[in-house]
């Protein structure tokens, strides 16, 4: 049973993790956006696509009053709305170009606001503060794992970080040599080079702030899109996670009006092949070939949309 000082302590905590808040907030007001629309913007740029009762839940507001802030979003451009395909009773919604930019803003604005309030730490101090959050929302947070689960857009570190990850696993699980590595970096330097958000997308898949899966959809021409660089960290392996990367990726092509989706695995990467199965892409093309220091066989597959 608590006693009375452990409530006294907790009651401490609130009321100076409050005014901690409010300080935070304060940086709201030089934006053009409220706390609520800006955690909106996150929310969105977390799940790609989504719709407004996943909005609602998560954000744990009114249905209501979450409807209020996407109709000012859509009638600014700053999110788009169209026909879910698993559900026509509901929509899907999305950030547009200027809301993804939006979005940004507003993230570097919570960036500055919290560089701001712990400037006047310490190195250490700032270790014990960051720790003592993370132990906080571990205990306190009593969500399904797999509803922890984000897709957000790429940032600046993302593309290294997936070529190595990817390069490390398939050397490890497969014996893949170092040329993978330079083929994997290759794709992620013309993908940032080149890349147009109109019609291009890469997503992280993420869980308590750690990277455990990505996906890269890019512009092959004549109204094909082309899946690359798809993988999934061991460990998060069974979660479902691969399938919202495929999933995604059936979404952005099928909005920006691709006429199919073409991708290039392994017959070896089984665990990919049956998310490409079950997604609904056919198999066109089997061809032997010796790349990564193994004997392949390489296939192309394909989804008409």
């Amino acid at each position: 049973m608590m006693d009375d000082k452990q409530i006294a302590e907790i009651r401490r905590f609130n009321r100076a993790f409050a005014r901690w808040l409010g300080l935070f907030d304060e940086h709201y007001s030089k934006t053009d956006y409220s706390p609520a629309e800006s955690r909106l913007f996150y929310e969105l740029a977390a799940a790609g696509h989504t719709n407004g009762a996943n909005l609602a839940r998560s954000m744990g507001v009114d249905p209501a009053y979450l409807s209020r802030m996407l109709q000012k979003f859509v009638a600014e451009g700053l999110v788009a709305v169209s026909p879910s395909i698993s559900d026509r009773r509901r929509n899907q919604l999305a950030l547009t170009p200027d809301g993804d930019r939006a979005a940004a803003r507003v993230e570097a604005a919570a960036d500055g606001a919290i560089a701001d309030l712990i400037t006047p730490l310490s190195e250490t101090e700032r270790r014990e503060l960051v720790s003592a959050m993370q132990t906080i929302a571990r205990i306190l947070d009593r969500e399904d794992s797999g509803a922890s689960i984000i897709l957000r857009p790429h940032r600046i570190g993302d593309v290294a970080h997936v070529v190595a990850r990817q390069s490390q696993l398939y050397a490890g699980e497969f014996g893949w040599d170092g040329s993978y590595e330079a083929l994997a970096a290759e794709i992620g330097g013309k993908f940032l080079q080149d890349f147009d958000p109109a019609t291009e997308g890469c997503w992280i898949a993420e869980r308590d702030g750690k990277i455990i899966g990505s996906v890269f959809v890019v512009d092959a021409g004549q109204g094909v899109a082309q899946l690359r660089l798809l993988y999934v960290e061991p460990d998060a392996r069974g979660l479902g996670v691969g399938k919202l990367l495929v999933d995604q990726v059936v979404r952005h092509a099928r909005d920006k009006r691709y006429a199919k989706i073409r991708l290039w695995t392994q017959a070896s990467l089984i665990a990919a092949r049956k998310l490409y199965a079950n997604a609904g892409f056919t198999l066109t093309e089997s061809k032997p070939h010796h790349s990564f220091g193994k004997d392949l066989i390489g296939e192309y597959w394909e989804l008409k949309l």
